[in-house]
C-alpha cells in the first residue's frame, strides 16, 4: 500500500512507479529461487490511494526529444498513469492485482473515493484478493 497527496505530482509518480515494479520484481526473483519456502504462488498485491486534486487530474505535459510518447500517455493525468501503471503490472504479471483509489482530502470525513477503471478498480483487487484467499482455504482443508 502506498499514497500520493500533492503538491509534488512528477517526482512522486515516477518513484512510485519504480518502487512497485523494483519491489515486484525483488519478490517474484526471492519466491523464484526458493527464498520464501515452498510454497503456492503467492497473491501479490499493490495498492496505492491518491489525492483527488486538480493537479492529480490535470493533462501533464510531455517533453521526449530522442523518443516518441505513446499515445496513452499524451494528455494523461497523474490519476491516468497511475491507472496505466496498475494495468500494466498486472499484464506483466508482476502484481496479481493493482489499483489506484482517487480521493479527496476530506474523504476520513465522507468516506468517498472512486476507482478509474474496471481493471485497476478496488472492487476487482478485492474480488481477486478474495478468490486466492478461497483457493488457499479449499487447498488447506
Amino acid at each position: 500500500m502506498k499514497s500520493h497527496v500533492g503538491p509534488s505530482f512528477s517526482n512522486n509518480f515516477n518513484n512510485r512507479a519504480e518502487e512497485a515494479i523494483g519491489t515486484a520484481l525483488d519478490l517474484w526473483t526471492a519466491y523464484r529461487e526458493g527464498g520464501l519456502g515452498e510454497h503456492p504462488k503467492p497473491f501479490v498485491g499493490w495498492l496505492i490511494l491518491v489525492e483527488d486534486a486538480p493537479k492529480s487530474r490535470s493533462a501533464v505535459k510531455t517533453f521526449s526529444p530522442h523518443f516518441p510518447v505513446f499515445e496513452e500517455f499524451k494528455n494523461s493525468s497523474y490519476l491516468e498513469r497511475y491507472d496505466l501503471l496498475c494495468q500494466k503490472l498486472m499484464r506483466e504479471q508482476l502484481y496479481t492485482a493493482a489499483s489506484v483509489i482517487a480521493s479527496p482530502q476530506d474523504a476520513s470525513k465522507t468516506g468517498d473515493f472512486k476507482s478509474l477503471s474496471e481493471m485497476a478498480g478496488l472492487k476487482t483487487f478485492v474480488t481477486s484478493l478474495a478468490g486466492h484467499i478461497a483457493a488457499e482455504a479449499a487447498r488447506l482443508e
